[in-house]
């Protein structure tokens, strides 16, 4: 496994922000037949992104975190490349979120799940709660995590 960096991405880091985008768009959005060039960006001016590069500086995974409330952040937009998946670096993002979640007095993470991942949450101490539902076409089920 590469040596991993998970830090926030910030504003003026237009470089690593393209390959975030890249990265959700090829993941996230390209295999459901969708684009985030169709989605407003104004959407994510809230949002606070963690990447997970390598020493040389290749974005290899994401995680975006949006308040809901003053005691609730929603995950969403969690990718790792293919190459890199199964080895921790999704763990990593996620820990990395919680932890800055605690640390900005949030409470609990909620996230929808795609169906395939939910194992992956439940791993992380997530629980499901409601039914199946569908987004971008497929199905989800809502998740939380009290901090």
């Amino acid at each position: 496994m590469p040596e991993v960096f998970i830090q926030i991405l910030e504003a003026e880091d237009t470089m690593l922000a393209q390959q975030v985008w890249q990265l959700r768009e090829e993941l996230l959005r390209q295999p459901l037949g969708l684009s985030l060039r169709d989605e407003d960006p104004k959407e994510e001016a809230e949002d606070t992104t963690f990447y997970a590069c390598t020493a040389t500086a290749e974005v290899i995974g994401c995680v975006m975190l949006r308040p809901l409330s003053t005691c609730t952040l929603k995950l969403r937009q969690m990718a790792v490349s293919v190459q890199n998946q199964r080895m921790g670096i999704g763990r990593q993002l996620l820990e990395t979120a919680e932890a800055f979640a605690r640390a900005k007095g949030f409470r609990e993470i909620s996230l929808h799940a795609r169906q395939q991942v939910i194992p992956f949450y439940e791993q992380a101490g997530f629980e499901s709660a409601g039914t199946v539902f569908t987004e971008v076409g497929i199905p989800h089920r809502f998740m939380i995590k009290t901090l």
